[in-house]
Parts: C-alpha cells; sequence; structure tokens
C-alpha cells in the first residue's frame, strides 16, 4: 500500500475507513462525477430552445456548451495539483460549493451573455471538483476494488454523456413551474448541497506529501495556448476565416511548444512541474489520453450537430427528441457493462470494438440521412442509436483502467488532470470544429433540408476521427495491468 493510500486510511480519527463509509464515499464523489459529466451533454438538447428564448447568435450557441467545456479542461490539471497541495477533500468540497453556486446563476440567467458567464463559473468549479475523485478513488481503494471502482467511473462518464440530452429533453419539455430549459441547471442544487454535506462527513482526507507549489508560469502557457487554438476555431469559420484568426492558432502552437520546454525543464531539476512529463513515457498512458482526446472531439461534434438534426432539421420537439436520447444511453449502460466485464481479459481490444461498432454505425447512419434527409422517419433516426450508444460505452469504460493502471502512485494526480484534460480539451475542439464540419452550411436558424445535408457531412468527419481514434488504441496494453 502506498503512503498516499496509508495517509487515506488514516483519516478521520487515524483509522481506516471501511464498509459503509467507503461505500458511502465511492457514492458521493461517483454522483459528483456524473454531475459534471450530465452537465457537459445536458444543455445540447436544450439549445435550441434556449436559442428562440433569448435570441442567441450561432457563436453564442456554440459557446454555451464550449464555455463549460474549455474553463473545465483549462483548470483542471490546476485542480489535481490544488488537490495535491492542501487535501483533496477540502479542495473537493469547495469545489463542489463553487460549482451548486454557479449552476443557480446559470437558471437565473437573463441572456445568453449571463448564461455564457455563469456556464465558465461553472466550469471552474467542476476543474476544481473533478480531479479529486479519480485521485480519491486511487487512493481509498486497492487491488480488485480499485479496479471495480475505476470501471464505476468509466461507465459514470459514459453514461453521463448520453443521459444528458434525454434528462434535457425531459426537463426543457415538461417546463417545471414555467421555467423551460432552467430547470436543467437549477436540477443540481438538491444534488450538489448533497454531496457537500455527505462529503463533509465521509470522504477521507489525503494528500501527496511530495507536492511543493503551483507553478504558474506553466498554468499561463498551457491556458493562454489552448484559447489561442480553440477561440478562432469556434468563431473563425463564420467570419471567412481573417487573417487574425490563423495568426491567434499558430500563437496558440507556440505558446503550447513553450509550456513543453518549460515543463521538460522543471521535470529535469524535479522542480514542481505543472505536468510531470515523465508519464507520457509509458506507452499505455500516451495511448490513453491520445484516444480520450479524439473521443472527446468525436463526442463534442456529434452531440451538438445530432441534437440539431433531429430538432431543427426534422422538427422534433425537445419531448419526442428524448427516445433518441435515451437510445443512446441504454445502448451506453449496455456497453459499458460488456466493457467493464471483458477488459480484464482482453484489454485493448474492448475499446477497440467499440471504436469498431461506432464507425460502422456512423456510415450507416450518414448513408440514411444523405439519402432520405428530411424524409428520415422517428424510428429509423433512433433505432442506430442504440449500437452507437454501445460503442460509446465500451470505448468510455475501459479507457481510464488500461491508461492509468501502469501509472506510478506518485505521479496519480497530475496523470488524473492530464487524462480528464484530454476529454474536455478534445470535446471544446470537436464543439468549435463544428463551425467547419456544421455551422458553414446550416447556420443559426437553419431548417430542413439545409440541416440534414449539413448534418450528413459533418457526419464523414466524425467517421474519420473515429478511424484514427481506433488507430491510437494500438498503444493500449494488449492485457489488463494488474493493481
Amino acid at each position: 500500500m502506498s503512503s498516499e493510500t496509508l495517509d487515506s486510511a488514516r483519516a478521520r480519527g487515524g483509522t481506516a475507513i471501511t464498509g459503509r463509509a467507503l461505500t458511502i464515499t465511492l457514492i458521493v464523489v461517483l454522483v459528483a462525477e456524473l454531475m459534471n459529466a450530465l452537465d457537459g451533454s445536458i444543455v445540447y438538447t436544450a439549445l435550441p430552445t434556449i436559442q428562440n428564448d433569448t435570441g442567441a447568435t450561432s457563436a453564442a450557441v456554440q459557446w454555451i456548451p464550449a464555455a463549460y467545456t474549455l474553463v473545465f479542461a483549462l483548470g483542471l490539471i490546476t485542480g489535481g495539483r490544488l488537490g495535491d497541495l492542501y487535501g483533496r477533500k477540502r479542495v473537493f468540497l469547495a469545489g463542489a460549493a463553487a460549482f451548486t453556486s454557479a449552476s443557480l446563476l446559470c437558471g437565473l440567467a437573463s441572456g445568453p451573455g449571463m448564461l455564457i458567464a455563469a456556464r465558465m463559473l461553472q466550469g471552474a468549479g467542476a476543474a476544481v471538483m473533478v480531479p479529486q475523485v479519480l485521485a480519491t478513488l486511487y487512493v481509498s481503494f486497492d487491488g480488485a476494488a480499485r479496479a471495480k471502482a475505476f470501471g464505476l467511473y468509466g461507465l459514470i462518464m459514459s453514461l453521463g454523456g448520453v443521459l444528458g440530452p434525454v434528462l434535457g429533453g425531459v426537463l426543457t419539455g415538461a417546463d417545471l413551474f414555467g421555467l423551460g430549459w432552467r430547470t436543467i441547471f437549477l436540477i443540481n442544487l438538491p444534488i450538489g448541497l448533497a454531496v457537500v454535506a455527505l462529503g463533509m462527513r465521509f470522504i477521507p482526507e489525503s494528500r501527496d506529501t511530495h507536492a511543493r507549489r503551483l507553478d504558474p508560469l506553466g498554468i499561463l502557457l498551457c491556458s493562454s495556448g489552448l484559447l489561442l487554438i480553440v477561440y478562432p476555431l469556434t468563431v473563425g469559420g463564420q467570419q471567412q476565416w481573417p487573417g487574425w484568426s490563423v495568426a491567434m492558432m499558430i500563437a496558440g502552437l507556440a505558446m503550447l511548444g513553450g509550456f513543453v520546454v518549460q515543463q521538460r525543464a522543471k521535470t529535469a531539476k524535479d522542480d514542481s512541474p505543472l505536468v510531470s512529463l515523465t508519464l507520457f513515457r509509458g506507452r499505455a498512458f500516451l495511448g490513453g489520453v491520445s484516444a480520450q482526446l479524439v473521443f472527446g472531439l468525436v463526442s463534442g461534434i456529434f452531440l451538438l450537430t445530432w441534437t440539431l438534426f433531429m430538432q431543427d432539421g426534422l422538427g422534433l420537439s425537445p419531448v419526442q427528441f428524448a427516445p433518441g436520447a435515451a437510445a443512446v444511453a441504454i445502448g451506453g449502460m449496455g456497453g459499458a457493462m460488456l466493457a467493464s466485464k471483458l477488459v480484464v481479459t482482453h484489454a485493448r481490444r474492448v475499446p477497440q470494438a467499440g471504436a469498431s461498432l461506432l464507425a460502422l454505425t456512423l456510415l450507416g447512419y450518414e448513408l440514411l440521412v444523405g439519402s432520405r434527409g428530411t424524409g428520415v422517419g422517428l424510428v429509423a433516426a433512433v433505432a442506430p442509436m442504440l449500437a452507437l450508444g454501445c460503442g460509446f460505452g465500451m470505448i468510455g469504460a475501459g479507457l481510464a483502467a488500461l491508461a492509468l493502471g501502469q501509472v506510478d502512485p506518485a505521479d496519480i494526480g497530475s496523470a488524473s488532470g492530464v487524462f480528464n484534460t484530454a476529454l474536455q480539451v478534445g470535446t471544446a475542439l470537436g464543439v468549435a470544429l463544428a463551425s467547419v464540419a456544421y455551422f458553414v452550411g446550416a447556420p443559426a436558424g437553419s431548417h430542413g433540408t439545409e440541416v440534414t445535408t449539413a448534418f450528413a457531412g459533418a457526419l464523414w468527419y466524425v467517421i474519420c476521427a473515429v478511424v484514427a481514434m481506433w488507430a491510437l488504441m494500438f498503444l493500449l496494453p494488449r492485457h489488463q495491468p494488474r493493481s
């Protein structure tokens, strides 16, 4: 057992947490992760309603999900370091409280500007909260119990992404108390309060005794580089790619290059780097993070464009859209449960099978939409989502255990931050690339054939990304590492 695990075991009165307390700890941190995963996707179903209600532009429609995802991604690694320094329980509770408060502000937003700002605050709270989840699971469980906990984490990540649109459609269509789309954010209030209350009592405290300080320059270089790339991707396509957008992206790549150089120097000196680059010497971690990045990109493009296709292209209401999202969720649950059982014996072949299923389903869906356009019936539009959800679930449930299984215990905080960041940066890039893959052909306010044609074109981008993700999975281990 590592020193961090011993530190965790001695928490709360100097005794190890077992039985009921350990079970509640598991539930609390996974519910927090589910709350975050839901908020990353729940807004998609409500976007057309929010656009009509607030008069949001195409850029604003993209920024409502992207603002959360981008800020979340930018803060994850820093959030992991804060937990290492000041205690994961303390930082987790602070992040959960901030996330819950920001959710209230989202529900009270009077326009797209205020909503986007509140979403940024919500993403910041999640960035502080979420890195503590994997680290807490790692130090609270050992052996087979840890593998099961990681499997549940992967299941929650997969289900949250696909359950979000279902819940979003139900809540938006139900129009509870006349609040409309606002309930998709206000539902976080009772859940967040319960997470904070139970977390205060049951989560054990743990920290990395070797962590020394933050890395302000590293934070600045990494955050600035990502912003300089994602912002022009989001708005440049609508403005015919002006010179400033290209210049910003080049500057962003240069900034990220400077970040790598700076981190390499700090790693060599053992001078508290924001990201220990020795992590990427591990083939499994490199492959897992790379696949996770592309997985986020696939999810970001598909969920946004598919939601608009179903509602603006086929003319479905949020309630009518819910069965499609439910099919993805059901398929995702089945795929994740299957993967959690098979990954122990079949390792990388499990997420690769999920990627193959995903690519074939998307190819068939493109042929369907391309040939029938607005004539695609509800059953034909929904039925393939079961297979697509299964593919998503098989990928998401296996990547965490395969990528993190061989990481040194001393690096788990940094590794979990990077792993989560890869997914969120990928999702932000996917949403941003929708301006190239979709919005060029179907700007905000488009309906009917214009939307279906743009969506069919966007699916080719998604299919190519899935094939690239499948290839990256060859870097994952052929056999599941033992804990």
